[in-house]
């Protein structure tokens, strides 16, 4: 794949593990619009590292493997610990972002809801079982 170079202020840039990235990229795409920026391949045929683009943020994704990146899919270990949260411009976003996954078969984990803090949000598992999240709640733009 032809390498793209994004340019972003983003300093902290999560990294997913999938028993089959190339799978989840797809799925990633169809359900949620990401642009698969860079995928390089393993000698093995799977994907060793592959960088999605959504909502203007870069996440890292690769294909579990026994190294000193100890990270799993949920699939693997049964369960998950955390969830990606993806800020949109606004409800309309939102929704459309909901009918778009929900149509392409993506598993609700929350359905579309308004949140006591003023957020629009719903929630999907991917193919895997990683927890996104979207919503208008932008973290940091609220102080006590």
């Amino acid at each position: 794949m032809e390498s793209t170079t994004v340019s972003t202020g983003q300093t902290i840039f999560p990294g997913l593990r999938y028993r089959d990235a190339r799978a989840a990229l797809a799925m990633l795409e169809r359900a949620f619009g990401a642009e698969t920026v860079v995928a390089y391949d393993d000698p093995d045929g799977t994907i060793m590292h592959a960088e999605i683009s959504l909502a203007g943020n870069l996440i890292m994704i690769g294909t579990e493997r026994d190294d000193d990146y100890s990270v799993r899919s949920p699939e693997s270990v049964n369960y998950t610990t955390g969830g990606l949260y993806v800020v949109l411009p606004d409800a309309a976003a939102v929704d459309a972002l909901f009918a778009r996954a929900s149509g392409a078969g993506a598993k609700v984990q929350r359905a579309l809801n308004d949140t006591d803090y003023g957020s629009h949000e719903c929630g999907f598992f991917d193919g895997e079982g990683h927890v996104w999240s979207f919503g208008t709640y932008r973290p940091g733009t609220h102080r006590a």
